[in-house]
């Protein structure tokens, strides 16, 4: 019994302890709405435009709206593990990708192969701009966030250019797909973009899960003179984890641009860039790279479209919800800080040490 105790505390801090700082804040959000409007939980459905039943609700709202910032902090998670910073023109890169999206549908036919060939071509030109970060970090060793301050500086700027200097709309009605990705697939009461976050968490984690990658990614990370030393190519991995993201940006980009029906160069998930990195460090990942955990991330991106709706429907402006963001960011600063990880683990030794001498003794 005795040894049936230690392996489960072993399992249990060893899977669950990363993330304790997004389980715990998604856990104070329950809290605080199940006594401020119990409410807030109700799912409702609604007749679709086109006749069938979705599903609505705050939860749903939640799930729909974290979707972008979701599929982006995946890849970020990644980005920040091996480069030890962090890529802020992933919203300027969303922009160029969506106009490309946007270009290409509305110079042809809207059928299935040119859909599915507009997206290959905007993943595409995404993975360029996230070649050309990955580059500047791993070629030249330009700081991550110095080295992405230039497309987040001209990116908007370039997707103009594409778009001509317009606003270009997409009618969604005769674009099936596209009005998919962005809304409801026709019978399905779910939101399209929340199957697509479950399908990229499973495509991220059989990968993880059955290749080297992420071993790999945390070994550049922690120590890459290290990792040169036993084979592993660091200049590569960064430059692969930044053409990842980029995957993950034009998919967001998609999604945004489907549920919307145009692409306005300005305004496509502007300030994501905040909301994808404070995703990552809610979901316990340490911003100065190393060990990651990609299911912390997810589970931070709700917490702060959590947090976004829970303070809508407190009636808080838009412009003080940015003065919250900020306090939440600060106090991950202070908890993540050495002093107080320090602090925390010398509590988190003294229970369990506490907690293995009140354990009975075997035979006794």
């Amino acid at each position: 019994m005795n040894s049936f105790l230690k392996a489960s505390r072993r399992f249990s801090t060893r899977h669950l302890a990363p993330l304790v700082i997004p389980i715990t804040a998604l856990f104070l959000l329950i809290i605080f709405n199940l006594f401020r409007d119990i409410g807030f939980f109700e799912i409702r459905t609604a007749t679709h435009v086109n006749g069938f039943t979705v599903l609505q609700g705050n939860l749903i709202s939640v799930f729909n709206n974290a979707s972008e910032v979701a599929i982006m902090a995946m890849g970020m998670t990644l980005v920040t593990a091996a480069a030890k910073g962090q890529d802020i023109s992933v919203g300027a890169g969303a922009a160029i990708a969506g106009s490309v999206l946007v270009g290409i549908l509305r110079a042809n036919p809207f059928t299935l192969p040119f859909f599915i060939i507009a997206m290959i071509v905007s993943i595409l030109t995404a993975m360029a701009v996230g070649a050309f970060n990955g580059t500047l970090v791993s070629v030249f060793k330009v700081q991550p966030m110095i080295a992405t301050l230039i497309f987040f500086t001209i990116g908007r700027s370039i997707a103009f250019w594409i778009n001509g200097g317009a606003t270009p709309t997409i009618n969604n009605p005769h674009n099936p797909w596209l009005y998919a990705l962005g809304g409801f697939i026709h019978g399905v009461p779910i939101p399209t973009s929340i199957m697509v976050v479950a399908l990229m968490g499973i495509i991220f984690g059989v990968v993880l899960k059955f290749t080297n990658l992420g071993l790999y990614v945390q070994s550049v990370g922690i120590n890459q003179n290290s990792a040169r030393l036993n084979g592993i190519n660091p200049v590569r991995i960064k430059l692969l984890m930044f053409m990842i993201l980029g995957v993950c940006v034009a998919i967001a980009a998609a999604i945004n641009v489907g549920s919307i029906g145009l692409i306005n160069h300005s305004s496509i998930l502007i300030g994501s860039e905040m909301d994808v990195i404070l995703a990552v460090a809610i979901g316990g990942n340490a911003l100065s790279g190393g060990k990651f955990n990609i299911v912390g991330s997810v589970i931070g991106a709700y917490v702060i479209q959590g947090l976004t709706v829970t303070l809508y429907a407190m009636k808080v402006s838009s412009t003080d919800i940015l003065a919250y963001k900020a306090v939440v960011v600060i106090l991950l600063v202070v908890l993540g800080s050495p002093v107080v990880k320090e602090k925390l683990g010398k509590l988190w030794v003294k229970v369990f040490k506490k907690t293995d001498d009140s354990t009975p003794k075997e035979g006794m």
